[in-house]
């Protein structure tokens, strides 16, 4: 083997090997994209999820008050009517409670729906990441297979 073939081969493997570095850059580019969209979709669906149970929290807390304030205030009726004022305490409480369980089923809702967004954003995503690497074993493949003339 001349000078001149070594050369010519020695320039050969470090063009593949340079495409082949090309290959893994532009890979690993579409893999961090990637990535970087997932979290930044589970900091989006995060914050949209504390927006709503923090709202329920308010809600709850609101409502709460307003209980507690017509319980006082209905504290005149038990001298006049202490059965009536029983009656209507326990129906509130049990609409009071009512209210309670339908915030807790909505914020179990909501997380639900979190939970199920974040699923379906990390399939999209490990689908990408697959077929990135699919595509870049075919790439490099066909790079160090020979020509056939």
């Amino acid at each position: 083997m001349s000078t001149k073939d070594t050369q010519e081969l020695f320039a050969q493997f470090t063009g593949k090997t340079v495409e082949a570095l090309s290959l893994w850059a532009d890979a690993n580019q579409k893999i961090v994209r990637e990535l970087a969209e997932l979290s930044a979709s589970a900091v989006k669906e995060g914050v949209q999820l504390s927006a709503t149970l923090q709202s329920s929290a308010l809600d709850a807390v609101k409502e709460g008050q307003g209980y507690w304030l017509r319980r006082q205030s209905d504290l005149a009726e038990v001298q006049k009517d202490p059965f009536a004022w029983y009656q209507k305490s326990l129906v509130e409480g049990i609409q009071e409670t009512q209210k309670s369980f339908k915030l807790l089923e909505g914020n179990a809702q909501a997380i639900t729906r979190t939970a199920e967004q974040l699923q379906a954003t990390a399939e999209r995503t490990a689908r990408e990441i697959q077929q990135t690497f699919s595509g870049l074993a075919a790439d490099v493949k066909a790079l160090h297979t020979p020509a056939q003339n």
